[in-house]
């Protein structure tokens, strides 16, 4: 991983912060800086899979209150009934052809709803949004 140089003026209660954190933790400053730079960026899209980092990448240019309807967003529930109906076919050996390929198709779609739904929260929280409890979205 190539490294570069930054200089960056910190306010001094923030110094003292990190300095004591990095006595405290037995660390460098520059380990407990890069940390707190690491934990505090936004999330990184190139951690999703491939197929959905397109998805994910595009939630990055949308504006809050877009972010909060994906963040809300409900599955519909006759696909999740589906989805276990057809788990259920496969789970015992009695799934067709086509309903394997419908299988692998909902398998995909809630994939990709569950990455955009944890990503525009992820996103939020970023900016600054406190995050209901998860059974609140």
């Amino acid at each position: 991983m190539a490294l570069r140089k930054v200089t960056l003026d910190l306010p001094e209660n923030i110094y003292i912060r990190l300095q004591h954190a990095a006595r405290a933790t037995r660390q460098t400053f520059d380990q407990i800086v890069l940390k707190a730079v690491q934990q505090g960026s936004p999330p990184d899209w190139n951690d999703i899979p491939a197929e959905f980092q397109a998805d994910a990448a595009a939630l990055e240019r949308m504006d809050d209150k877009s972010l909060w309807s994906i963040a809300r967003a409900r599955q519909a529930q006759s696909d999740f009934d589906r989805y276990q109906e057809l788990l259920d076919k496969n789970r015992n050996e009695t799934i067709s052809d086509p309903e394997r390929n419908e299988l692998n198709k909902l398998r995909v779609e809630s994939d990709r709803f569950m990455i955009r739904k944890a990503h525009a929260a992820a996103l939020l929280r970023w900016r600054g949004h406190r995050m209901p409890p998860a059974e609140a979205l």
